[in-house]
């Protein structure tokens, strides 16, 4: 069964700097376990945070980039280079500046790739580069923000996307903008060693109270297969 741990830290630069901590530390444990890591990164303003974080720990050089493997949870599907895309806000925060093997950064497809604007097509492609050999999904740490309406990735409370099975679906009629997404299924998304959920503000407050409550939202159902590590600052905490 999955341990939930809950760490409240008092404010969002916090947040940011304790996460990025934890997650160099997660990885370097994880290459001394398995040779290499594999990490799903989110998006959002705390994400690139976290990231920006990471590039100025002096304890990242123990890390070796060039045996990281980064996925994304889900992705607005625009074409490539396209600021709102997570990728493109990652790659910005610090990827860019990382000796990461480009073969290990699997970001989810544009609609100016090979599938053209068809986000099924576009998911099951990142599905079966998910799944490619048959190898199974393994994730060290999933990471997770947390909408002001409950959700994660772009499995939205009341949409019927949200309960799609498979590894990965197309979103569409997105309550946020963008409309059309991409996105890892919860099926995948409880697959993951450690699954992250970090929120910083008033406004996750009340969701993120519901879900330490036992609530439906889909926050609630994104659950590790070891941990579940709720990630908040005190604003985020205080409903709790």
């Amino acid at each position: 069964m999955s341990e939930t741990v809950v760490v409240v830290v008092p404010d969002a630069d916090i947040l940011a700097s304790t996460v990025a901590a934890r997650l160099t530390i997660r990885i370097i444990d994880a290459q001394a376990v398995h040779g290499t890591a594999s990490v799903v990164l989110t998006g959002g303003r705390v994400a690139a945070k976290v990231l920006r974080q990471l590039r100025e720990l002096p304890a990242a050089a123990a890390i070796d980039w060039s045996r990281v493997d980064l996925w994304w949870g889900d992705e607005r599907f625009l074409p490539a280079g396209d600021p709102d895309r997570n990728e493109t806000q990652a790659r910005e925060a610090v990827l860019d500046a990382l000796p990461l093997d480009p073969a290990r950064v699997h970001p989810m497809p544009a609609t100016d790739g090979p599938d053209g604007d068809d986000p099924d097509v576009a998911a099951a492609r990142y599905a079966a580069e998910l799944t490619a050999g048959g190898r199974p999904l393994r994730f060290d740490v999933l990471m997770l923000g947390v909408g002001e309406d409950g959700h994660v990735a772009s499995l939205f409370p009341g949409h019927p996307d949200a309960r799609a099975t498979g590894v990965t679906a197309a979103v569409r009629n997105s309550p946020k903008p963008p409309p059309t997404r991409i996105t890892l299924t919860m099926d995948t998304i409880r697959q993951a060693d450690e699954v992250w959920l970090v929120a910083a503000g008033p406004d996750k407050a009340g969701p993120i109270g519901e879900v330490l409550r036992g609530g439906d939202l889909p926050a609630a159902r994104a659950q590790g297969v070891r941990k579940t590590l709720f990630l908040l600052d005190e604003a985020a905490a205080s409903k709790r």
